[in-house]
């Protein structure tokens, strides 16, 4: 526990160090203002939610975080460096847990400072301020999705635009899985057991369900199990790396 502190610390302050951090959480802030004031028409509704707010992240996931993700491992096999990482005294799932959860927590800053929005929706009527807390956790459980799966594509190259495009391409396909449109195309031709399954699989599916305030065990374990499967993938990514 104690290295993974250790890494965990030096990755989130190493985001800090540099104007990674600073302009990632800028553009995710401009970003959101653009997709919720602007293309989700906010004031034009009349109604005191954040349904538009929410609406849009998981496509705006779909960049921004293979844009941090990108650089976990593929810059540390570039570089060399991860060579010297693993020779030190420590495991490697202390090593893929910390850099994911340095990652996970910075993504967990921006989304915290978009509270003005939150506190506009309030002082212009009367939201139901458990929903909308429930979507901010939903919102974090799915960007913990896109992470994980951009670790493994890090892991996977020492190309950070490559590691990019994989992980925008996979998260693309986990995105549309669950949506509507899609889903409904599907029965004329799919067996509906195919369909439940891939609607379970679908990030939108699990992701509406807790931004409508809710907090299913099923929805939860979803993106704890996802998130755990990708980051063993990781390690096992790296190891087998290694051994080459």
């Amino acid at each position: 526990m104690d290295n993974l502190g250790i890494i965990f610390k030096r990755e989130l302050f190493s985001y800090f160090a540099t104007p990674l951090a600073y302009i990632f959480i800028v553009i995710f802030l401009i970003m959101n203002g653009i997709f919720t004031f602007e293309l989700g028409g906010f004031y034009l509704r009349g109604q005191a939610d954040l349904l538009p707010f929410f609406g849009f992240h998981p496509w705006l996931y779909l960049f921004m975080v293979p844009a941090i993700a990108m650089t976990l491992w593929a810059d540390e096999r570039k570089t060399g460096t991860i060579e010297l990482l693993l020779t030190l005294p420590i495991r490697l799932r202390d090593a893929v847990l910390a850099k994911f959860l340095a990652a996970w927590v910075l993504i967990g800053i921006a989304l915290m400072l978009t509270f003005p929005i939150w506190v506009t929706v309030n002082y212009l009527g009367d939201p139901d301020n458990g929903v909308i807390l429930a979507a901010y956790l939903g919102s974090w459980f799915m960007a913990g999705g896109f992470l994980a799966i951009g670790s493994c594509m890090s892991a996977s190259t020492k190309n950070s635009v490559i590691s990019f495009i994989l992980t925008v391409s996979i998260c693309f396909l986990f995105v549309v899985m669950g949506s509507p449109i899609l889903l409904e195309s599907f029965p004329g031709w799919m067996p509906q057991f195919l369909v439940d399954a891939l609607s379970a699989m679908g990030f939108l599916t699990h992701f509406n369900s807790i931004s409508k305030g809710v907090l299913d065990i099923r929805d939860v374990l979803f993106f704890g199990v996802f998130i755990a499967a990708w980051l063993l993938a990781s390690a096992v990514v790296i190891e087998i790396k290694k051994a080459n």
